[in-house]
């Protein structure tokens, strides 16, 4: 305790003593001024009372004063003591508060830059999601086959015509090891090959065939295989886009092409041989007498004519196939074409003793057709019938109206050798002649062809042929009845 503090406390007691000690000699005094007037002794009892109870306020208001200011001491004495301390702690204080805010700087600068950083992220994997949605949607609408590998030669994408090519489903198999999805060895050999051969940029370019299925008799389909190395920035494989493009019906077409030159050179190198060489004995005179020269000259006339029917049967299907041909269609009674087509035929038919037997229904059926192209297909199956007929035999010529179906069929058959059977799916082929019956009669292969064209490509009807060997063949075509 300081020494101004002890002499207030010292101050504090004495102040009250001293006071009582004069109130006790005033009160001695006056008590014994009162002793000597002994007749009124309640009045000085009362009056030391007094002066007592006086004396104790005088005390009690001197203590409450002085502990008062005491207090007020002891209070400036603490808030002085205080802020000494915290003049003394200040300049750690300023520095621990210092180097708080430079974390809380620091903290809120990494925060606000984690913010940028995590909405630039976002935004790069929202472009990166769409890009990849944008990718799937081309590789999908890509009617060629497309698979995507990536460096353990997984499947990382394909598309559904690669899914119809190799039997999977695009969906499931990412992930898949090639080996375990495609069937073809060779085609994951040379996945497996361009992959570790690294050529950043390059591309290979291969030719393929593998089987349409298990059925042996099925033509192998033949594909353009375009294999494309994917590889990341440090010249490492990432992986192969393997692009399959089906080019079988390119090779058909370009085939059928190389075969129909080569036909149509044959066929018009016969007739025009024949007619050549009769020229040149004309002109040599061996025709001595009038009737070896009309021999030459009929040999001559036959062949032009044949000459004549092959190019008007090649143009006549090169028009329909191309669709340039103009065809007019009108309400025609079937019967009635039946009718001017046997008229024609019978000549050749009698010349044979072969009889023509009519099975047909009343004239006002009809059906809507081009009157011609009908009729020329008509011809030409009574002409084959004919003509592959031997002598003395028949041909029948029917037609069966199906009202509830609203269809009329017709058939032409005859007793004739037949098609052998494994000539049967090719009689409507261009150019197709079956071996063992082209000795019995001279032909150009385009007949059928041209009946086939007429009656399904011109009318939508169905064109169908039955045959056995030695009993004759039946062709049928399938029309609707105008309405």
């Amino acid at each position: 305790m300081r020494p101004s503090v002890r002499s207030g406390v010292i101050l504090s007691y004495l102040t009250p003593a001293l006071l009582i000690g004069g109130v006790v000699s005033l009160v001695s005094v006056y008590h014994l001024n009162w002793l000597a007037r002994p007749s009124r002794p309640e009045l000085s009892a009362c009056a030391l009372l007094i002066l007592a109870s006086a004396c104790a306020v005088l005390w009690i208001a001197t203590v409450r004063r002085q502990c008062r200011g005491f207090g007020v001491q002891l209070r400036d004495m603490a808030a002085k003591q205080t802020l000494h301390e915290i003049e003394c702690a200040n300049p750690v204080m300023n520095k621990l508060t210092g180097s708080i805010n430079d974390l809380i700087d620091l903290a809120q600068k990494s925060m606000e830059n984690a913010s940028r950083r995590v909405k630039d992220l976002e935004i790069q994997l929202k472009v990166v999601t769409v890009e990849r949605q944008d990718a799937k949607a081309i590789l999908q609408s890509i009617s060629d086959a497309v698979l995507v590998t990536d460096p353990f030669d997984e499947l990382v994408m394909a598309n559904e015509s690669a899914g119809r090519i190799f039997q999977f489903d695009p969906a499931k198999a990412c992930g898949t090891p090639v080996d375990k999805i495609l069937k073809d060895p060779k085609i994951i050999e040379l996945i497996r090959d361009m992959r570790q051969s690294r050529s950043r940029g390059g591309r290979r370019i291969i030719e393929h065939a593998f089987p349409r299925g298990e059925d042996p008799r099925d033509q192998d389909r033949i594909f353009k295989i375009t294999l494309s190395c994917v590889c990341d920035r440090n010249d490492g494989a990432a992986g192969v886009v393997a692009v399959l493009h089906d080019i079988s019906r390119e090779r058909e077409v370009a085939q059928m092409k190389n075969d129909f030159v080569s036909n149509v050179s044959h066929e018009l190198r016969t007739p025009l041989a024949s007619i050549k060489a009769y020229v040149e004995m004309l002109l040599d005179g061996e025709a001595e007498d009038e009737k070896t020269t009309r021999e030459f000259y009929e040999v001559i006339q036959s062949e032009a004519n044949r000459l004549s029917r092959l190019i008007d049967n090649i143009l006549s299907i090169s028009r329909i196939e191309s669709g340039l041909v103009q065809i007019n269609k009108q309400p025609q009674s079937l019967t009635v074409i039946l009718k001017e087509a046997i008229e024609v035929i019978t000549p050749q038919a009698k010349s044979k003793r072969i009889t023509i037997v009519e099975k047909l229904t009343p004239v006002f059926y009809q059906t809507k057709a081009d009157k011609d192209m009908l009729y020329q297909a008509v011809l030409n199956l009574l002409s084959n019938a004919v003509k592959y007929t031997p002598d003395a035999g028949t041909v029948t010529i029917e037609t069966i109206v199906d009202e509830p179906q609203n269809r009329v069929l017709t058939k032409v058959s005859d007793s004739g050798v037949g098609i052998p059977p494994k000539d049967l799916p090719f009689v409507f082929d261009k150019f197709y002649r079956s071996e063992a019956n082209s000795r019995m009669a001279k032909g150009t292969g385009l007949g059928l062809s041209l009946v086939k064209h007429i009656i399904e490509n011109v009318h939508q009807g169905k064109l169908l042929v039955s045959s056995e060997v030695g009993r004759g063949s039946c062709f049928s075509f399938d029309l609707e009845l105008a309405a």
